[in-house]
């Protein structure tokens, strides 16, 4: 569950889920939905998904910029993210989907990375929140 932001000068996006591996699901949809078009996009794959952190802001950034990487440096096109081990410093999971093919994903936006300008994360009464800005 996600939603966009407005920026100046980037973009950004309000996340939401009830455990922190579920925050970092929502976050990891959001940033794709930033970058391409997902409805045509097939969870055919799983690829794995690792970052490491010092604290939950560190952490889902890192996790977010192995996305971004996933993404632009492999040619995949993501739709979907599970997260496998949510520990102290550490995330694992698997981002679903298949490799890019211009014939059937349609990018939308350059996303260059992901950032810790106003960036906000924590729990309320909802459950876990977030709010990411990226470069594009």
């Amino acid at each position: 569950m996600f939603e966009l932001l407005e920026h100046p000068a980037d973009i950004g996006f309000r996340a939401r889920g009830g455990s922190p591996a579920q925050l970092f699901e929502a976050c990891a949809e959001a940033l794709v939905s930033v970058a391409i078009e997902v409805d045509a996009v097939e969870p055919r794959h799983a690829y794995p998904l690792a970052a490491e952190g010092d604290d939950t802001a560190s952490l889902l950034i890192n996790w977010l910029n192995e996305v971004l990487f996933l993404w632009d440096a492999r040619r995949l096109a993501l739709r979907r993210f599970g997260v496998l081990e949510l520990a102290p410093g550490r995330v694992s999971g698997e981002a679903l989907g298949e490799p890019w093919d211009p014939a059937r994903h349609r990018a939308k936006l350059v996303v260059k990375g992901v950032t810790y300008h106003q960036l906000r994360v924590g729990e309320d009464e909802q459950g876990w929140y977030a709010e990411v800005f990226v470069d594009i």
